[in-house]
């Protein structure tokens, strides 16, 4: 079983926690179709809505700069 992963995306700075290993999401993208891949948003909803990632909703997001900060 793989390990939870919390991280936060490169582009948007979206807190996620990884719930399966990267190669077979790294797979569930390669095959989304094309109109499923128009913005990271939307492969994000993807990947959340079929049990790959969990979307955090916590607020928390990080800066290009690689600073987290919550929003309160």
């Amino acid at each position: 079983m793989q390990r939870e992963r919390s991280l936060h995306s490169k582009y948007g700075g979206v807190h996620f926690i990884q719930l399966k290993h990267a190669r077979d999401i790294n797979e569930f993208v390669r095959n989304l179709p094309a109109d499923k891949k128009d913005s990271l948003f939307e492969v994000m909803q993807e990947l959340h809505n079929h049990g790959y990632i969990q979307i955090a909703n916590d607020g928390e997001w990080m800066d290009p700069g690689a600073e987290i900060h919550p929003i309160h």
